[in-house]
């Protein structure tokens, strides 16, 4: 089987091309593509072109326009990336009937109450950035091509910056920190992402009745402030840099911390369709951000 993967060099592309490597032959690109072919998605035709040329049995698209805040200032940008080139590979691959596996985002959401989402729930995006999300899972929808939509939030990965390095950094720097306590969520790491994606992908392909949109988060919930402290406590026990004291790790609202872009304040997703359906269990967010952590500090 080939497998078209897109946005290689991002936190989930890197994974991703780990984890889908045992499913068969995974041609990874990023936005710099390779000899004859585009995985630019300000090209959106470029991109389609790629898709025709290799005729892959299946796409797994990790690239999109994920700065949140700067989203608000480039929005004919960020659709493109997020909305209109997706699109474009949508429509490809239904004419080609290979797969399509696309992340979404819980920004799809306006975050509101304090239960945990499932996909049916009704949608309502705050930002461009959640808007152009939304459109770009209607647009793959609409398509007819075969498909799985995997939502997801709070991503982190070893490589690269994340929410715990700059934590880790201003701990060192800092005696007293302001973190945000009212955004409820689950920190999920890249390499759960990918490899959930490589299960649920070998597992529609063999049962097509799979295909739709799931939830795939980290198991529990914190918010940024508890993830802050979760992180700057570790670090203490392994001997790291902290000069931020206990108690001076202090929670705030999001209201005392304007951004461009609006965020949810309930990002908790529920995750029953996806067990249901491809038999797995989510670990706990801590587990996954203490493997991190060792990975890029111990």
């Amino acid at each position: 089987m080939r497998i078209l993967l897109l946005g290689k060099s991002g936190q989930v592309g890197w994974e991703l091309q780990r984890a889908l490597a045992p499913l068969g032959e995974v041609v990874a690109l990023d936005h710099e593509g390779a000899p004859g072919l585009c995985g630019d998605f300000r090209d959106p035709e470029g991109v389609a072109a790629t898709v025709r040329a290799l005729r892959p049995q299946a796409i797994v698209n990790a690239a999109a326009h994920t700065a949140v805040d700067k989203a608000e200032s480039e929005p004919e940008l960020v659709r493109l990336l997020n909305a209109a080139t997706p699109g474009a590979i949508a429509r490809e691959a239904a004419a080609l009937g290979a797969w399509l596996l696309h992340y979404s985002t819980d920004y799809v959401f306006d975050g509101s109450g304090h239960a945990p989402r499932d996909e049916n729930a009704p949608t309502a995006p705050l930002s461009v950035y959640g808007r152009t999300k939304l459109e770009g899972e209607q647009l793959v929808r609409d398509s007819g091509c075969p498909h799985l939509i995997l939502r997801t939030s709070w991503v982190y990965a070893a490589r690269g910056g994340n929410f715990a390095r700059t934590m880790l950094r201003l701990a060192a720097e800092r005696e007293a920190l302001n973190v945000i306590d009212d955004q409820i969520g689950a920190p999920t790491g890249a390499d759960f992402l990918a490899d959930v994606a490589a299960h649920a992908l070998r597992a529609a392909l063999a049962n097509p009745q799979l295909a739709g949109t799931y939830h795939a988060v980290a198991g529990g919930e914190t918010s940024w402030h508890g993830y802050a402290r979760f992180v700057i406590d570790w670090a203490r026990k392994h001997g790291l840099p902290v000069k931020v004291a206990a108690d001076a790790l202090r929670p705030i609202a999001t209201s005392d911390y304007p951004t461009p872009a609006r965020r949810p304040l309930n990002s908790r997703l529920s995750t029953a369709k996806l067990q249901a359906a491809f038999g797995l269990v989510p670990p706990p967010w801590q587990l996954g951000v203490q493997r991190m952590l060792t990975e890029a500090f111990a």
